[in-house]
């Protein structure tokens, strides 16, 4: 019996223990930069929109546009943003990252793109038939795009042995949707060494 119970506490201790090796996790504030892998992540994803969007904003592009409609801000639209890189990289977060970085910006006004736009246009006809005619939103009278932002996320590895360097490159053009003009283009580079 004794053999039994010394059998079933170092069982029990066994266990304790590798439940007590087990994976820890920390939270941290989103803003912290950090980089585990050495692959494209949330702060490359964050700090390269808040960049080139203020790039974008400082180019004469911008201050062109504010002379010729006096008390107007440009109204942009969000497109396609690629990922030909080789890793996945989640783009519609860094779409979100842009949008937000716009938004926060507030010298731009951005409209609604894609899957979501078509939500909301489903939502107005929806509204047509089971609204009241006093809260109901009439067709015709979206916010028109002046510019639409549309890119590519690139990226080049060189390795050797246990040594690796990983370069990113997101190219942003801005085209003028009546003209079809491009009014700026914007890169922001990252290169990391992981060793």
């Amino acid at each position: 019996m004794k053999k039994y119970f010394s059998i079933c506490s170092l069982s029990l201790l066994l266990v304790l223990t590798t439940i007590s090796c087990g994976r820890q996790v920390t939270r941290m504030s989103e803003d912290t930069v950090t980089d585990i892998s050495g692959k494209w992540n949330d702060t490359d994803s964050r700090l390269t929109a808040e960049e080139i969007t203020q790039e974008m904003m400082m180019h004469s592009w911008y201050n062109t546009y504010t002379a010729q409609n006096v008390g107007d801000r440009p109204v942009i639209i969000v497109g396609m943003i690629t990922n030909k890189s080789h890793e996945h990289i989640a783009t519609e977060t860094f779409s979100k990252d842009i949008e937000k970085a716009i938004i926060n910006n507030d010298r731009m006004r951005l409209v609604q793109a894609g899957a979501m736009r078509e939500e909301l246009r489903a939502e107005r006809a929806d509204q047509q038939n089971y609204s009241s005619a006093s809260s109901m939103k009439q067709f015709g009278l979206e916010q028109g795009a002046d510019f639409m932002l549309q890119g590519t996320i690139n990226s080049i590895v060189d390795e050797y042995k246990r040594d690796k360097t990983v370069y990113y490159q997101v190219d942003l053009e801005l085209t003028n949707i009546e003209t079809n003009e491009k009014v700026w283009i914007g890169d922001k580079k990252i290169k990391k060494m992981i060793k």
